[in-house]
């Protein structure tokens, strides 16, 4: 906590109780945060803190023991896709694939797509979040300038196929190298952008639409980039059998990417439902990253094994998925529903209950530092630290979701709702104070939302049966 002169702005925020979930598992139960321009100066008891840096302060907070934490971090979401939420509930996966979903997403504009992402990044900045993983989409400079204008950090990507049935007719025209091609020119033209908030990654869709030519190069151009990867892996029981009868191994996605050298440290997957032990271990030993979308787990693919993963070493964070496949994008819900499904799978795989698993401090860094380990960010965001980037949340306890607070640690995961969070900050600035974003008008964004939704799902030409008799 050395003292410097500075003509940065310095803020402090104090009187909190502060969850660092720095390597000690730190928490301060009457502490302050010193945030000088985009960054953490300072972490420590309020009084120490307040003696030593109050006097260069140009504001104070006083925040009246409520909580700070660091921003969540969603490590799979489909910004562009939040347009789309409640086109394709209760259908099997087949009909939301191809009746549903690549209709809706090849009928977007880059309009829409700016749209749909400020839309998503408002349900994310009310739920805490700081940063995102892009899943894929469509035209990433829509979400480029909506990740800009919001405040928060992204990795976004590209939603990347050269091969498959099914695929709409102007996906089906694109070779590998146009795929190549279109993701380097994205990475040139936004990556780094928006203050540093904004890298690009590259993305593989899923191994059924990539030929093995895709995924080798890129590979090598992300490792050239120094940039990540964000793929679908293992989601379904199906892909690992579509991979045993086409690439002729003996179990499925990630042995396959095993043999051909796919597996590495800088590859987020996606789910990853489907994977036996031995993959398990491939994918420990490469220490590829996971990404545990439980609500979307529970409604289309499967219980993955995230104990096992866990227990190999495997870093695992959290991720909402798409609107479609979910439809809530918050990450408070994700926490609760990653710590009881997974207790609950121990019935389904053990035959007896275990309420040990997964307990809420490992849940919590699956929302914080692990996520910011699988999007290759953790020496700047994820944890409460000194000259990490200032990304924090406010959350408000005194309220009926969460007193009495015996605690702390157990109700941020089983009680904390999204109604608790109340103030975001993302790199030193607040885009959400007293629960109001900042950086758009939701109201407007709101209105664009539902006629652009509407006009494109006449332009796909998507069918939603009603399920009642509406009069």
């Amino acid at each position: 906590m050395a003292d410097r002169q500075t003509n940065s702005t310095v803020t402090i925020l104090h009187n909190a109780v502060i969850v660092t979930v720095d390597p000690d598992g730190r928490v301060f139960r009457n502490g302050a945060v010193v945030i000088e321009h985009d960054s953490i100066r300072a972490v420590g008891q309020s009084s120490a803190i307040l003696h030593q840096f109050s006097a260069q302060a140009h504001q104070l907070l006083d925040l009246n023991g409520q909580i700070i934490l660091p921003g969540f971090i969603n490590t799979h979401v489909h910004t562009s896709q939040q347009l789309a939420r409640g086109i394709a509930d209760d259908v099997d996966l087949m009909t939301w694939l191809h009746e549903r979903i690549w209709p809706y997403e090849s009928n977007m504009t880059e309009e829409d797509s700016y749209i749909s992402t400020l839309l998503c990044g408002i349900e994310l900045i009310h739920s805490g979040v700081t940063c995102f993983a892009e899943a894929g989409g469509q035209h990433v400079s829509g979400m480029a300038r909506a990740v800009e204008l919001l405040g928060i950090r992204a990795c976004l990507a590209e939603s990347i196929m050269d091969s498959g049935d099914g695929l709409p007719t102007t996906w089906a025209a694109r070779s590998t190298d146009d795929c190549i091609q279109s993701q380097k020119e994205l990475y040139k033209k936004h990556h780094n952008t928006g203050d540093g908030r904004i890298r690009v990654w590259l993305g593989i869709r899923q191994i059924m639409n990539a030929t093995d030519g895709l995924l080798l190069a890129t590979r090598d151009i992300a490792k050239k980039l120094e940039t990540g990867i964000h793929m679908h892996v293992a989601e379904i029981a199906y892909e690992n059998q579509f991979v045993t009868n086409t690439r002729k191994v003996n179990h499925g996605t990630v042995t396959h990417l095993e043999q051909i050298d796919f597996l590495h440290n800088n590859l987020l997957a996606a789910h990853t439902v489907w994977v036996n032990d031995s993959e398990i271990d491939c994918l420990s030993r490469a220490e590829v990253k996971v990404s545990h979308c439980p609500a979307a787990a529970m409604r289309m693919l499967g219980f993955a094994p995230i104990r096992e993963m866990i227990g190999a070493g495997i870093c695992v964070s959290l991720g909402t998925d798409g609107a479609p496949s979910n439809n809530r994008m918050s990450l408070v819900d994700e926490m609760y529903l990653a710590s009881l499904i997974n207790k609950g799978r121990e019935v389904y795989k053990n035959g007896t209950t275990d309420p040990t698993a997964l307990p809420s401090e490992t849940v919590l860094k699956m929302a914080t530092i692990n996520g910011a380990k699988s999007v290759l960010w953790d020496n700047e965001i994820g944890s409460l630290e000194v000259g990490k980037k200032a990304d924090l949340v406010v959350i408000n306890p005194s309220t009926w979701t969460m007193i009495p607070l015996h605690d702390c640690i157990s109700s941020l995961v089983y009680s904390m709702r999204t109604e608790n969070i109340v103030s975001v900050m993302c790199n030193g600035k607040w885009i959400m104070q007293d629960k109001k974003i900042l950086n758009v008008d939701e109201e407007h964004v709101i209105s664009m939302a539902k006629q652009a939704s509407a006009e494109i799902v006449k332009r796909a030409g998507i069918k939603i049966p009603d399920r009642m008799n509406f009069v």
